[in-house]
């Protein structure tokens, strides 16, 4: 890590790969991670920790499961939310980026997943930028 101020933008311009988060900070035992987002990510679920959003560019939708019912929450930039721990959630976009502050070690998809992870999804809980 650095202890220079980071641009997000230029950090995003460092990779292209899409829902494979880069750690661009830290605080205490959390992750500050950002991500170019782009179609459907993979139904999964935090069983112990909230997943903070904050899209930075384009659009972000994240369909939640709850109750035997499903509900979408669309978010454009500079507006947030918050996944509450426990429940299975879907990420997808038209194409964007996304920041997200969460307890270092938590994967991308989840503590437990449905179906196949689509190649384009890496499976991590984050590189370093």
């Amino acid at each position: 890590m650095t202890v220079s101020p980071v641009n997000l933008n230029q950090a995003l311009a460092t990779f292209t790969d899409i829902y494979s988060p880069r750690i661009v900070g830290r605080v205490n035992d959390y992750d500050i991670k950002i991500a170019h987002t782009r179609g459907e990510h993979v139904w999964h679920v935090h069983e112990h920790t909230d997943e903070f959003f904050l899209v930075l560019d384009g659009r972000f939708e994240i369909t939640l499961r709850h109750a035997g019912s499903e509900q979408t929450v669309s978010l454009g930039p500079g507006e947030i939310f918050v996944v509450p721990r426990g429940t299975e959630h879907k990420p997808s976009s038209a194409g964007g980026a996304i920041m997200m502050f969460e307890p270092s070690g938590t994967s991308t998809t989840g503590d437990r997943h449905e179906g196949e992870i689509p190649a384009y999804v890496d499976s991590t809980t984050g590189q370093d930028l």
